[in-house]
């Protein structure tokens, strides 16, 4: 979508970046909450747009304030230490609207979303997991089917892993047209649309409240013109894991926001548990210290690593592919290794549902299933460094 050459007609309220803290503490309070009953956290989603932060990532020419990648991955930080599935609902809203003008969407379909986004929370997220292609990280075809009709496009299909679907306002569909040398593309669905259905099917270990069902599509009619990025299938259509490493690494920033959460009950339990027969705070014991030192080792590594690269591309600086996915690779590791120590640490304090460590260490597992997963980015990597080595 290009700029408009005019003001836009409506400005978006700019997201509240100096009260971050307040927003953690409202989505803190209802965390367990939602992890318990699975509903979808319309509460807490409430309180982000309220915030101004669903629409952060809108550019100044659609009404926004723009959003760039560190700020991006502050939101995600701080809305992952409160609750993480109301973090990634979130982030699946605000990458379409950070990353729409390179992706040419209709002008009065854009609009629209912005303007509804003005009035109410208004979600977003793609759909591209199938049951039987799984993540298109590893390439394939979709079955989804664009068919042709006198008005625009049929879209049927069927998705899995769609994050926060019984609350999505727009669903951005990837499928394949039925055309003799198909294309690909993403179509953008209304989820109210005839022929949406939302198949309860997520029942996961961590995200409980996230949502992110099954969605099917039956001959789901939208105009020609509510498609993006419309290609001939080939290797232009395949999913370039090294293009997009810098925004994977972005994203690793909500699961940096459970560990930080994580590491905060293990400080306050240090500090307030005191053994009879030791007669003070474990904060003062030897193992203690060693562990919470090694726990901040690997928590702010992960964070140099998330924020170094966000910096550079706010300063315009390329940072490789290899580089971006090797950082969210390693980020997930330290995060996750992170929240496991704390664990061990407290032992059976740490596994009791009353306390939040045992919804983080659920919640932190989930770090390393976004694709591309590690086997995929580490042999995008091993691909790409071996093609660039010398011969000879």
């Amino acid at each position: 979508m290009s700029g408009a050459a005019s003001a836009p007609a409506l400005r978006l309220p700019p997201p509240a970046l100096d009260r971050l803290d307040e927003v953690t503490a409202a989505l803190a309070a209802t965390a367990a909450g939602y992890d318990r009953s699975a509903a979808f956290p319309h509460a807490a989603i409430q309180v982000v747009h309220d915030a101004g932060l669903l629409t952060a990532g809108v550019g100044p020419e659609f009404g926004g304030a723009g959003t760039d990648f560190t700020q991006l991955a502050s939101i995600l930080l701080a809305l992952g230490k409160g609750d993480p599935s109301v973090a990634l609902i979130t982030a699946m809203t605000l990458l379409p609207h950070a990353f729409q003008q390179r992706r040419r969407w209709p002008e009065e379909l854009y609009a629209r979303i912005v303007a509804e986004s003005a009035a109410r929370p208004t979600l977003l997220n793609n759909a591209r997991v199938e049951p039987d292609l799984g993540s298109p990280a590893r390439g394939g075809l979709p079955a989804t089917l664009a068919r042709r009709t006198a008005n625009g496009w049929s879209v049927s299909g069927h998705k899995r892993f769609v994050t926060g679907a019984e609350g999505l306002s727009y669903i951005l569909v990837w499928a394949a047209t039925d055309e003799p040398d198909p294309r690909v593309g993403t179509f953008v669905v209304p989820a109210a649309t005839p022929g949406v259905r939302v198949v309860p099917a997520w029942q996961q270990l961590g995200l409980r409240a996230s949502g992110s069902h099954d969605v099917t599509f039956t001959e789901v009619e939208i105009p020609e013109q509510d498609v993006l990025d419309l290609v001939e299938y080939g290797a232009k259509a395949e999913q370039d894991n090294l293009a997009a490493g810098g925004i994977h690494v972005v994203v690793t920033a909500l699961y940096l926001g459970v560990a930080r959460a994580a590491q905060e009950f293990v400080h306050a339990f240090a500090h307030e548990r005191v053994p009879a027969n030791l007669g003070r705070p474990l904060a003062t014991t030897d193992r203690f210290k060693q562990t919470a030192g090694e726990i901040e080792t690997l928590l702010s590594t992960a964070e140099q690593l998330i924020f170094g690269v966000a910096g550079r591309l706010d300063r315009g600086i390329a940072v490789p592919g290899t580089e971006a996915l090797a950082a969210k690779v390693v980020a997930v590791r330290q995060v996750t290794s992170a929240v496991q120590t704390g664990l061990r640490l407290l032992g059976n304090p740490g596994l009791a549902q009353a306390n939040p460590l045992e919804r983080h260490f659920r919640d932190i597992q989930s770090a390393g299933v976004h694709a591309p997963q590690e086997d995929t980015a580490l042999q995008a990597i091993g691909s790409a460094v071996l093609a660039a080595a010398p011969r000879g």
